[in-house]
């Protein structure tokens, strides 16, 4: 007796096969290796890092990285690599040598209240699956390490790993993994970044303020006379040069990306100019200090100066232009 359901199903199955290869064939080369990735990062599960490096330890060249998480970056090192830095053999996993029950007492605490899984992470890393666990890590295992050395609890066929732990503290400070995984990962740059909007929100407020004066009529009458422009005494409108001027000796000059953020939120009209004026828009707190500190010193730099040239000159020198100072230090 023919199973009719069974070959409803075969045909259903054989339809479905066809239909999958037809639309295969009819993607790209590139949807397809988007298709493939995406199904092996779902396989793995593994969050996959845009910043990866090597670091030189002791004459170990030891890969890592830096995830992002909603908690915050996260430095990793591989783990393998990491136990043939310290032990001298890549294979057997790192957890051989934290269950010995002398080194139960120095054990980080970390790895007491986790499983080495728990305490590790596995990331996708140059293309390949790593497991990893965070930079300061290193320390804390050599650490253990060395207090039991000192406390003499250290068993005879583990000397030779308080030896190498030795070594690896005294070439790797546990205050200077972050920023050496940082430098070889490129990360700084965002911290970097991430430094710099946190300054900017310390100085730019969110919403505008109301216009009160900050700009004393001295700062004008100064800069009309190293100009050689006629100064009306009480004047409150300026040439729109003088706005470019302010923007150059003051705003680019008083914190980094502090000129750039102003510009944004407060861009030009048709007619060329600004809807309000940018000090409207510093806080109270901290940007309105910076502005009047620097106001100050721009004011005195251009009652000493007989010209424009020469008052530029000193400026520069004095107070150089924040994006002069940070290409500086990144030469």
């Amino acid at each position: 007796m023919v199973d009719l359901e069974n070959e409803k199903g075969q045909a259903k199955d054989e339809s479905k096969v066809k239909g999958g290869v037809a639309r295969a064939e009819a993607l790209s080369a590139e949807d397809r290796s988007d298709i493939a990735r995406k199904a092996a990062e779902a396989r793995w599960s593994i969050p996959k890092t845009n910043y990866a490096g090597e670091l030189n330890i002791a004459g170990s060249i030891i890969p890592c990285a830096v995830i992002e998480t909603e908690d915050g970056p996260i430095r990793l090192v591989v783990q393998r690599e990491v136990v043939g830095l310290l032990t001298g053999n890549k294979k057997g996993g790192l957890q051989r040598y934290l269950n010995p029950p002398n080194l139960q007492p120095f054990l980080p605490e970390k790895f007491k209240n986790k499983t080495l899984d728990q305490a590790t992470f596995v990331v996708e890393l140059f293309g390949k699956k790593a497991h990893g666990f965070e930079g300061e890590d290193i320390v804390d295992i050599c650490k253990m390490y060395l207090e039991a050395r000192k406390k003499k609890k250290i068993l005879p066929n583990q000397q030779h790993l308080g030896d190498r732990a030795e070594i690896i503290v005294t070439a790797l400070a546990k205050t200077g993994i972050t920023a050496l995984i940082d430098e070889a990962t490129g990360y700084q740059r965002i911290r970097a970044r991430d430094a710099l909007q946190a300054y900017i929100a310390k100085v730019i407020r969110k919403e505008l303020a109301v216009w009160t004066k900050k700009f004393p009529d001295e700062f004008y009458e100064e800069m009309y006379r190293l100009k050689k422009w006629q100064w009306f005494v009480n004047s409150t409108k300026h040439p729109m040069l003088a706005a470019k001027y302010t923007a150059d000796i003051v705003y680019s000059r008083l914190g980094p990306g502090i000129l750039d953020e102003l510009q944004r939120i407060n861009p030009r009209t048709e007619k060329g100019r600004r809807r309000n004026k940018h000090h409207q828009w510093l806080t109270d707190d901290v940007g309105h200090a910076q502005l009047a500190q620097h106001l100050y010193a721009v004011i005195s730099l251009m009652k000493v100066s007989d010209s424009w040239e020469q008052f530029k000159k000193l400026l520069d020198r004095a107070l150089p232009k924040q994006d002069d100072i940070q290409l500086r230090l990144f030469n």
